[in-house]
């Protein structure tokens, strides 16, 4: 089977958040201690994915290289994709046709973030389809700002709604989509939309044309913040800043997760939480790296979101 690849989508304006993001992207304010691209980045790698493709402006690459570099000291392999300009969330696939060279991707909007114990057990789930498209809903209170879920009585996803002003249920699709080594082709297949964009909901129905779109429903147990706004930023901040500090233990921390999963080794893990001694997020690495030398793990992979 071919290996997974992944996409963050890290382009776009930020128009929402003006005027924060005048001057730099919306997916590297901090959402509380680190930056907004490491928590879905966190989520690709607990996918076991190790190839990724960060799409971003041209004038904003840099500060992405200057930030995660080609990934090595965590185990990945990091490229980075222009987007002249914003035509879309399904443009990814056609501006990311050449790094996914026809393999299954996993793509996740650079606003997202998911958090919730057994997330990775859920996330190899759903990329473990060799045919079709995998997505997730979200019940939520207000379903007309987001692309809607419809379900049919046996449970099946029977339509999705893109912003309906009567929605028809209450569960938004999430901005992460696990989708078949078949996404550029279809990609160049659809038209624009009355915005003139390409639309993803237009992407996933040709999957759902075809009988082959899955929608999991994500229960109580899971978080899911779309941090498109200022209110939405500070909700997901607030809400990073009561787990850590009540648990003690790091939400997104891809270093931490790195370890985990194999892609680095304890040296490597207490070098990087040296290069960040006087900051508590590189003691928190520091100490984690001391307790798992000394043979106390402090936390499972399924929390470590």
């Amino acid at each position: 089977m071919t290996k997974r690849k992944g996409i963050i989508l890290a382009g776009g304006t930020g128009s929402r958040l003006f005027p924060v993001t005048n001057t730099t992207s919306k997916q590297l304010l901090p959402v509380f201690d680190k930056p907004m691209i490491y928590y879905p980045l966190s989520v690709l790698m607990l996918s076991g994915i190790t190839e990724i493709a960060v799409i971003t402006t041209p004038d904003q690459r840099t500060n992405f290289e200057n930030l995660l570099g080609d990934g090595a000291s965590l185990g990945l392999q990091i490229q980075y994709i222009e987007q002249p300009r914003p035509e879309g969330l399904a443009q990814a696939y056609l501006l990311a046709e050449d790094f996914l060279a026809g393999a299954p991707s996993a793509m996740i909007l650079g606003d997202n973030i998911f958090y919730g114990h057994g997330l990775p057990e859920v996330l190899r789930h759903a990329g473990s389809y060799a045919h079709g498209a995998s997505i997730f809903a979200y019940q939520v209170r207000d379903p007309s700002r987001y692309g809607v879920v419809c379900f049919d009585d046996f449970g099946r996803a029977s339509a999705i709604d893109e912003k309906p002003e009567a929605p028809r249920s209450d569960f938004a699709a999430t901005g992460l989509y696990f989708l078949d080594g078949s996404a550029s082709d279809r990609a160049k297949q659809i038209k624009p939309s009355m915005r003139g964009e390409l639309e993803i909901i237009d992407l996933l129905r040709t999957y759902m044309t075809d009988d082959d779109l899955y929608v999991q429903r994500l229960g109580r147990g899971y978080a899911w913040f779309d941090t498109g706004t200022h209110e939405s930023l500070l909700d997901a901040g607030n809400f990073v800043r009561t787990i850590e500090e009540r648990q003690g233990v790091k939400v997104g921390c891809i270093e931490e997760i790195a370890y985990h999963m194999q892609l680095i080794d304890l040296e490597q893990l207490l070098a990087l939480a040296s290069a960040m001694s006087k900051t508590g997020y590189g003691e928190y690495l520091r100490r984690t790296a001391l307790q798992l030398r000394a043979g106390s793990t402090i936390c499972d992979l399924r929390s470590i979101a």
